[in-house]
């Protein structure tokens, strides 16, 4: 059993352990950390580094709250923005327009909780790779830890320990090359070839 965080479009480091996971299981009674990438990514655009982050209601203060209990705050119209996003900065890149049309549900749909999203976007990762999509999820929390746990990767201030290679990005002719963006960034650059790179 591998161990996961479900998080909103994952840093590449993190599907680089779910392809090589035998099985796949997601951490469904965690707690939720705020800028973590539960509820954020990261995407390269013109400028450099570009933030995606989904607005979640927060509750009293100090009152602890459960990822899946997490409630989406759709008084803005984050969607929109997210998709446009993507649309600006990677509708040249080579396989964006193959992917449009999949994705496109994924900012359409109005969700109530944020786990939903999270785990819509495995779904469409899985699809779009041909990964097997099967997932179990946990009933209680898993205290302890063993090597194949891989929940901390869902943390932002994380850094990969394995070298990460470069790939051929949007921008990097003017920002140089950025490590461990989101899963989208590798997959409308590389298509296909993004299983190989994993």
């Amino acid at each position: 059993m591998s161990l996961f965080i479900p998080t909103y479009f994952a840093p590449i480091s993190q599907y680089s352990e779910i392809i090589k996971a035998a099985t796949v299981t997601f951490e469904m009674e965690d707690n939720f950390q705020k800028q973590s990438y539960r509820n954020r990514c990261y995407i390269y655009n013109s400028s450099g580094k570009q933030l995606l982050s989904i607005p979640v209601k927060h509750q009293l203060k100090d009152a602890r709250k459960k990822t899946k209990d997490t409630l989406v705050e759709n008084n803005f119209r984050w969607q929109d923005q997210h998709f446009k996003s993507l649309q600006i900065a990677y509708r040249t890149s080579p396989f964006f327009d193959l992917l449009e049309a999949d994705i496109a549900p994924i900012f359409e749909k109005k969700y109530k909780y944020l786990q939903d999203i999270n785990i819509d976007t495995f779904l469409f990762i899985t699809d779009a790779l041909q990964l097997n999509s099967d997932f179990s999820a946990t009933e209680n929390y898993k205290v302890e830890t063993t090597k194949n746990d891989y929940r901390f990767l869902s943390d932002r201030k994380h850094k990969p320990t394995k070298p990460i290679e470069n790939y051929i990005q949007m921008f990097d002719d003017k920002h140089g090359f950025i490590p461990n963006l989101s899963i989208l960034d590798l997959l409308f650059m590389e298509g296909p070839n993004t299983i190989s790179y994993l």
